[in-house]
């Protein structure tokens, strides 16, 4: 039950996301479930690798950097749901949208995770 519900949470947050920031999203939102799995699929996989692999320039940056890779992060979900031909026209033109966005992206998560309480909490 957890898992649908992060997976609901991350399709608004994303949802939001492109609608707010020009991400080239199509606003079909039946995919927007498809490509939340991929964000979360990219999160659990891809980025703590990445994160791992630039940790001198997020100590460097003092974790500034970390807004990069979440950018990035984003790139890599919307390039893959390019790949399968889902939910988006085109690629986002500019870096600077993808940095927004990812910006945009953890503020909507970081709100709509601390509205819903966890079973785990309690304990």
């Amino acid at each position: 039950m957890r898992f649908l519900i992060r997976v609901l949470i991350n399709a608004v947050a994303l949802g939001l996301t492109f609608w707010l920031v020009d991400l080239c999203w199509d606003g079909q939102l039946l995919p927007l479930l498809i490509i939340a799995l991929i964000f979360g699929f990219v999160n659990a996989l891809i980025r703590p690798l990445v994160t791992i692999l630039t940790c001198p320039l997020v100590i460097l940056t003092l974790g500034l950097f970390l807004v990069v890779i979440n950018g990035l992060m984003l790139w890599v979900t919307i390039w893959l749901s390019r790949a399968i031909g889902i939910g988006f026209t085109c690629m986002p033109e500019f870096f600077w949208n993808l940095i927004i966005g990812a910006i945009v992206l953890s503020i909507i998560s970081g709100v709509a995770t601390a509205l819903i309480k966890d079973d785990r909490e309690n304990r």
